[in-house]
């Protein structure tokens, strides 16, 4: 028994040691790792041709990708004036639109927006109250604000906000509006 007691004690001891120097090891002050990542070159060296490469394949597919944005809007612009010249040619015809005529309003205001969108233009209201309720009058002053905006647009630059592009599509929006509205009642 008296073996078994000493052990025991041994044993004992030994965790508390065990345990103190867990303890104290815990509580040293470590140095914290260094979060920057490594300098990978050093400045004298030439930086690495992959990674200039692949910055230079970005850039280029970002350019490419503008061009393709500017070229879309290009080509609204110019559906947008066939339509246009379609519209007026019908109402000339008819004095009223009929579906497919409507049809191709509805295209006319889709093309709008989007060349709106395209311009840096959002979503507005339009005072309707500077307009008249003579279909014959809006439908012109829409055919000539078609003209405008196309031109508009295939004049502005790739990289500009046209304040002037976003208001007159605003104009158009309404004016297509309305002279919706005044078809459907005639």
């Amino acid at each position: 028994m008296k073996f078994a007691r000493r052990t025991f004690r041994y044993v004992a001891a030994i965790a508390i040691l065990l345990s103190a120097v867990t303890a104290a090891s815990a509580q040293a002050a470590r140095p914290t790792p260094d979060t920057t990542p490594p300098r990978i070159s050093r400045p004298e060296e030439p930086p690495d041709p992959m990674a200039s490469m692949e910055e230079e394949m970005r850039a280029k597919r970002a350019i490419k990708y503008a061009q393709k944005e500017y070229r879309e809007n290009i080509d609204r612009a110019h559906e947008l004036a066939e339509l246009g010249s379609q519209l007026g040619e019908s109402f000339k015809k008819n004095q009223q639109f009929d579906r497919v005529d409507l049809k191709k309003l509805d295209r006319l205001e889709k093309l709008t927006k989007a060349i709106r969108n395209a311009a840096g233009g959002s979503d507005t209201e339009i005072d309707s109250d500077k307009h008249s309720v003579d279909l014959t009058e809006n439908v012109k002053k829409l055919l000539g604000v078609v003209e405008s905006l196309a031109h508009r647009v295939e004049k502005t630059p790739r990289r500009v906000i046209s304040a002037a592009v976003i208001d007159e599509a605003n104009v158009l929006l309404e004016l297509i509006r309305l002279v919706r509205e005044l078809s459907l009642k005639v």
